[in-house]
């Protein structure tokens, strides 16, 4: 029988108790069993286990429930890792990798849901239940107090009295805001009871050492539980006993405050290695957290528009990596901020490696396309490489390899390949054509030096011999320069002109027609170029040698014209000046007249 004389006690004990919440700590062994279970079976069977679990009772296999759906998502993410690794060894990146569709993730999803809507109903259900049950519980300290109220019987309501109680205990649940205020109530209501109830002495003191011993047994757990190192299971060990320390009468008013002290004593321990756990924890994810951010911003902080080749973008890869190593190394940070960091860090991951195969995918594209125009380019080479139209060709050639160095880069496995092809090609055609200017070469050395024996042949003519053998050897002399073929490009203006200036002193001696002569002379060497090898391109460099010259001639001529208007002929030396520009002008219009009938020559002869 318990005996409640001991008010001011059991109203300390609810002040000391009322922010300390009740939890379960120990596992059932059949829990444990089920885990071990759990942990080894695979997705599939997850799956169908949870499908099984589903329509069972919530509380039953709420926590089953739980430990399914984390291991589930535990073999998820082991099973994608170990794609990704193998991913990563087969290509060499992980850039593409794309994890399967996983089809028993939307039906363990499904059921999870179909389970959270029975939870909340259960949960719903229990509110309503609680609130019952404090109505209730306030019904029976009603009645309660009614029968303290009436003190002239209170021997008569004992029975009732113990019933009421029974009947209060045996109600449990309700709202937690409500709990101290209820037993405050209660503890105070029975209290008065037993003040005013006259009972025996002997069955008081039974009361008194029953409950004396089962509080000592508890301030004894307490005490053990100090030496726990697993700071969390004591705390809610310690929430156990508290509530079975509500649950026991009082004991001696003597031995209350001593005894109550001595719990409190035991409690506080606990409660403040419980305390300092989670100081230090939190220390801890506070400088998680710290770590993390700074891991954000460093991936954040690239430039990823600097990176614009291959080995930028590997080596700023391998920095990634280091970084998602050292994040993996870093524990968890505060709940509240823990899976927003992650995913602000998988975000960021995720946007780099989205870039890299954007970046690797376009210039690999533009490598692809610069292969075609390099084989494009490979092509022409080749099939002018057998050409013997040197000078076109040549020009071709060259423009061809400026091209080609204008065209990006190429993939490297072809790179030389294709270089290769190229350069054979072009080192074909030059070594053929040197081999063929070679000996052109020497024969225009040959030329030049004969050339110039005409030449001094003709600045050599004795003055005094007579001038009808005079011009028929000038005339000699030029058919035979007539029959000599080309000379270096880089001498062929100079030697004309000395031959021209010797030509030209012999033609005002004897009175020779110089332009006609000057005619006879080119259209002997057209029809020399138009019986020759590559006759078309030979006139028309002639040609184009010809129009040059006649836009010089052209354009000195305008200068002399305009000078003219700035002559003073008033002055002293004015009539002269007039005088020799008009002679010059006047040759430099014969010269432009002769350079005109030379180009019609050739167009008669293209």
């Amino acid at each position: 029988m318990m005996d409640l004389h001991e008010a001011p006690l059991l109203e300390k004990s609810a002040q000391a108790e009322e922010n300390i919440t009740t939890e379960n700590v120990s596992l059932p062994e059949t829990a444990k069993e089920n885990k071990l279970v759990e942990n080894k079976l695979s997705r599939e069977e997850i799956v169908a286990r949870v499908k099984e679990l589903v329509d069972q009772p919530v509380e039953s296999v709420k926590d089953e429930i739980d430990s399914l759906k984390q291991n589930y998502y535990k073999l998820r993410k082991n099973e994608v890792e170990e794609a990704r690794r193998k991913f990563e060894e087969e290509t060499g990146d992980t850039s593409g990798f794309t994890p399967e569709p996983d089809e028993c993730e939307e039906t363990l999803k499904g059921l999870l849901n179909v389970f959270k809507e029975k939870k909340a109903k259960l949960l719903e259900q229990q509110e309503k239940v609680k609130e019952e049950n404090l109505l209730r519980k306030k019904s029976i300290l009603e009645e309660i107090k009614k029968i303290t109220e009436d003190s002239d019987n209170i021997n008569k309501h004992y029975n009732d009295f113990q019933q009421l109680q029974q009947a209060f205990k045996e109600i449990t649940d309700v709202p937690a805001s409500a709990v101290n205020e209820l037993w405050k109530n209660y503890q105070l209501y029975v209290e008065h009871f037993y003040d005013l109830l006259k009972i025996n002495k002997e069955l008081r003191d039974y009361d008194f050492k029953k409950n004396l011993d089962l509080k000592l047994a508890i301030c004894e757990s307490a005490e053990a539980l100090a030496k726990n190192d697993d700071v969390v299971a004591a705390f809610k060990s310690l929430q156990t006993l508290h509530d079975e320390w509500r649950a026991i009468g009082p004991v001696a008013k003597e031995l209350r405050e001593d005894l109550w002290n001595r719990f409190k004593a035991a409690s506080t321990v606990i409660n403040k290695a419980h305390q300092q756990h989670f100081e230090i924890l939190k220390a801890d994810e506070q400088k998680n957290e710290a770590a993390k951010i700074a891991i954000c911003e460093e991936i954040e902080a690239i430039d990823m528009t600097a990176l614009k080749s291959f080995s930028a973008w590997d080596e700023k890869t391998k920095d990634i990596i280091a970084l998602q190593e050292r994040w993996k190394g870093i524990g968890f940070a505060s709940r509240k901020v823990n899976n927003a960091l992650f995913e602000r860090f998988r975000k960021t991951c995720d946007e780099f490696f989205k870039q890299k195969a954007e970046y690797f995918k376009r210039v690999k594209d533009e490598m692809s396309l610069n292969l075609e125009k390099k084989k494009a380019l490979c092509e022409k080479a080749e099939a002018l490489k057998d050409s013997t139209d040197w000078k076109n060709t040549t020009d071709q050639m060259i423009a061809i390899q400026k091209e080609w160095k204008t065209i990006g880069p190429v993939a490297k496995k072809y790179s030389d390949a294709v270089w290769t092809r190229f350069i054979a090609a072009c080192d074909y055609f030059f070594e053929q054509k040197n081999k063929q200017t070679a000996s052109v070469r020497q024969v225009e050395q040959e030329n030049l030096l004969l050339k110039k024996a005409v030449i001094e042949k003709l600045n050599a003519l004795d003055e005094a011999m007579a001038p009808s053998e005079a011009v028929a050897l000038v005339k000699t002399l030029m058919a035979e320069w007539n029959q000599i073929g080309h000379v270096p490009f880089k001498e062929k203006d100079k030697i004309y002109k000395s031959y021209q200036a010797a030509l030209d002193k012999h033609f005002k001696r004897l009175n020779m027609n110089e332009t006609k002569n000057r005619l006879n002379s080119f259209t002997s060497a057209v029809q020399q170029m138009a019986s020759s090898d590559q006759a078309q391109n030979k006139l028309y460099r002639e040609r184009e040698r010809l129009m040059r010259s006649y836009e010089h001639v052209k354009a000195e001529l305008q200068t002399y014209e305009n000078n003219m208007g700035f002559l003073n002929i008033s002055s002293k030396s004015g009539g002269g000046m007039l005088k020799e520009m008009e002679r010059k002008m006047q040759k430099l219009k014969d010269e432009m007249q002769l350079i005109a009938q030379k180009i019609e020559l050739i167009d008669e002869n293209l």
